[in-house]
């Protein structure tokens, strides 16, 4: 499944340098507000260690990991909604994504101007959220007069979405992000919308050299703005990961090492965002290729087999489930068969994260 993250916060703030670092793409980052007018996008492996582990046993010609694609669109203003700044052109490009990635300024610099003056993410984070509950309100209210005319007909499906639609619009009135207030059916029912506040949201605190080993006072009320939000803070500092970005592979190790870091900020936010998503990985090995696939959690064999192609789910037989711990073991195929390590697993088997499956099938 693709995975995409839109990239949001206040000009200035350090989207595009962290846009930048994780996806060594070419986004305009510059110490003036608006940038980025055209939407960036880049597509960025996910790290994950255990496919080098793989590898390390089952050599082979390719090594393919799971893909996160990231939006970088351009920073709203207080009044976008009304046309302040850009306006609220760019926000078509992020209806699509799966999850939001909100950008918050959690350092002070005098030589980086704040578009609003002064460092204060509690204020920035409601500046955005306000724009975007606007952007939704406009759409909102459009679908309503469009459901109350089918109505009419003595359509429940369109009875039921002016339902919908009236939960969303008193929620959004009340200047609630909706995510925080929409049942499960009623999201399902309105996900023909693309209602932005309804996705699901990670904060990125962009914190300097200093912030990265200790919280300071900005990043500590990101996290009270996330805890209420039911959602989750990452740290990373721009300028360091933009020196990762330069850095060849094998001098990353002692770089991050030489700043107390285990590993760089884009393997926590990818892992965050699948968290966050409720996704897991898969793994297929031989000797063609070794890859990661991206699964909703609760996946069960067959439709697992059809993300990497539909003949596999239409023929599906069963899978050969093994883990990458006893492949570091036993070493060998025929080492895990003798040993009972490798399960034969239906239809109904659930996949779990980490599996390593060869999938039989017929069609």
């Amino acid at each position: 499944m693709g995975l995409t993250a839109g990239i949001v916060g206040l000009p200035n703030v350090g989207k595009s340098t962290i846009f930048n670092a994780l996806t060594s793409g070419k986004a305009e980052a510059a110490n003036y507000p608006f940038c980025t007018i055209d939407p960036n996008t880049g597509i960025v492996p996910v790290p994950d260690a255990r496919l080098a582990r793989i590898t390390a046993v089952i050599p082979t010609k390719k090594v393919i990991p799971a893909f996160l694609e990231l939006v970088d669109i351009a920073g709203l203003v207080k009044g976008a909604s009304r046309g302040e700044g850009l306006g609220n052109q760019f926000l078509g490009h992020i209806k699509n994504v799966n999850a939001v990635v909100h950008v918050a300024r959690c350092f002070e610099n005098q030589d980086v101007v704040h578009v609003d003056g002064s460092v204060n993410p509690a204020r920035d984070v409601d500046t955005i959220n306000t724009e975007l509950i606007f952007k939704d309100l406009e759409t909102v209210e459009k679908a309503i007069d469009r459901a109350q005319k089918l109505v009419k007909t003595g359509s429940k499906e369109a009875k039921a979405k002016v339902d919908y639609c009236q939960t969303a619009l008193d929620a959004l009135n009340a200047g609630k992000v909706l995510r925080s207030v929409l049942t499960d059916d009623e999201q399902d029912g309105l996900k023909d919308l693309f209602l932005i506040t309804a996705k699901k949201v990670l904060y990125v605190a962009n914190v300097d050299e200093d912030g990265i080993a200790e919280d300071n006072d900005h990043v500590k009320s990101l996290r009270e703005i996330a805890e209420k939000d039911g959602s989750h803070v990452v740290k990373i500092c721009g300028r360091i990961e933009s020196e990762i970005a330069e850095l060849a592979e094998t001098e990353r190790a002692d770089f991050l090492a030489s700043l107390g870091l285990v590993e760089p900020g884009l393997a926590v936010l990818a892992r965050e965002i699948y968290a966050l998503l409720g996704l897991q990985t898969f793994f297929t090995a031989g000797p063609d290729e070794n890859r990661a696939w991206t699964i909703p959690a609760g996946t069960i064999a067959p439709q697992a087999a059809g993300t990497i192609h539909t003949d596999f789910e239409k023929g599906f037989i069963k899978a050969d489930v093994y883990s990458i711990e006893d492949l570091e073991h036993y070493r060998t195929e025929v080492a895990m068969r003798a040993a009972g390590k490798i399960r034969m697993e239906g239809r109904e088997y659930p996949v779990r994260d980490g599996d390593v499956m060869f999938f039989k099938f017929n069609v």
